[in-house]
């Protein structure tokens, strides 16, 4: 069957169609993004602005006209940080779907690390071990690890590339002092989670999704995503490290030079880049593979789960 994944994140909305089938692996069809950098449109209090929801608006129904153009037979649309953080956040959704019929379901943080730690145990297999997913997105980061199909720690925390560099940013490059305070903020509130993590043991495998990761691979030395899904792709700390200290110093101008880091994202690496470093400082790990699948395709793998067996 056609399946189509609406994804509704703090930098994108993401129409990813493809062709699944239970016990096959999802066969990407078609993409499509729209930069609409909604958590840019919060208002004091938390609130969508009126722009903001007009501009969701309008990228659900050209998603969904997409969608119908390619043949989908179903769509599964999900919204994560900026919506949920959002206080007219479900009201703003509920009228999407008085207009559209869509449903937009808001996951929950835990939600979206349970899905992405799903996406990458199907991605790299049962001889992985214990595994260790990180996974930063433009609102939020998610950790989980476990040794099946379901994490037995998983956590959300408010620590997305995007929501920092616009919290705790104020010039490009920032301050010197404005990078130590946010690497204080960033340690303080992922040593918290240290203990959760390993409490059933170190991991055998760490793997981290997300374009933040990728692009930071990509600039430390990874192949380039031209050479497609199945090129191994790695992260070491050190260089990590390295990258980090010189992020921190460098305009976005100069960023957005650098190999495989797109204009939209190059404002954000320099804070992903803090909480990179943090994570895998924090967690002991010396590098992470990166996983080419993540929370789209852990939600397209739990809607085939669901499906009855075929007679």
């Amino acid at each position: 069957m056609r399946l189509g994944v609406l994804d509704v994140g703090s930098n994108t909305v993401h129409l990813l169609v493809v062709d699944a089938h239970q016990g096959a692996r999802p066969l990407p069809a078609f993409s499509h993004k729209d930069e609409l950098r909604l958590a840019d449109h919060l208002e004091d209090g938390n609130r969508l602005s009126e722009k903001g929801a007009k501009r969701l608006n309008a990228s659900v129904e050209d998603a969904l006209r997409i969608a119908e153009d390619k043949g989908v037979e179903d769509v599964i649309a999900f919204a994560t940080s900026a919506v949920r953080d959002a206080v007219n956040g479900e009201e703003i959704l509920s009228g999407i779907r008085a207009r559209s019929g869509i449903r937009i379901r808001v996951l929950s943080g835990e939600d979206e690390a349970r899905l992405t730690f799903l996406a990458a145990r199907r991605w790299f297999g049962w001889s992985s071990g214990r595994l260790l997913v990180l996974d930063i997105g433009g609102g939020s980061l998610e950790i989980a690890s476990g040794a099946d199909e379901e994490p037995d720690f998983a956590v959300s925390l408010p620590l997305g590339a995007g929501r920092l560099t616009r919290d705790w940013f104020t010039a490009d490059p920032p301050p010197l002092e404005e990078v130590r305070r946010l690497r204080k903020h960033v340690r303080t509130m992922i040593a918290r989670e240290v203990g959760g993590v390993m409490k059933y043991g170190a991991p055998d495998h760490a793997v981290a999704t997300s374009k933040t990761f990728k692009q930071l691979a990509r600039i430390s030395g990874a192949a380039p995503s031209s050479q497609g899904l199945l090129v191994r792709r790695v992260l070491s700390h050190d260089d990590l490290t390295d990258w980090t200290g010189r992020l921190v110093t460098m305009p976005v101008d100069e960023r957005v030079r650098l190999p495989g880091v797109s204009e939209g994202r190059a404002p954000q690496l320099a804070a992903g880049a803090i909480v990179a470093d943090a994570a895998m400082d924090l967690l002991g790990q010396s590098k992470v593979e990166i996983c080419p699948w993540a929370l789209r395709e852990g939600v397209i793998l739990r809607r085939l789960d669901a499906l009855p067996e075929p007679k």
